[in-house]
């Protein structure tokens, strides 16, 4: 796995955690650390998690590479 693919799956934790707080908590931490889910600095981080998101997506389609153990 190389640091790219590591990188994404962090985001993509970091993206789903929010979405936790989101979900139970009514508490979006990514807009309370930037100033607002508008702020254009609060919409790259979305956008950075996103585009992690689309790239883990790529892990679950490699060939050659081992999902169980």
């Amino acid at each position: 796995m190389s640091a790219l693919d590591k990188t994404a799956l962090v985001l993509v934790i970091i993206g789903a955690i929010n979405w936790l707080l989101v979900g139970v908590a009514r508490y979006d931490l990514v807009a309370a650390l930037f100033g607002g889910s508008a702020n254009p600095i609060s919409r790259v981080i979305y956008t950075i998690i996103g585009l992690a998101g689309l790239w883990a997506i790529s892990l679950l389609l490699r060939p050659g590479v081992e999902t169980r153990h």
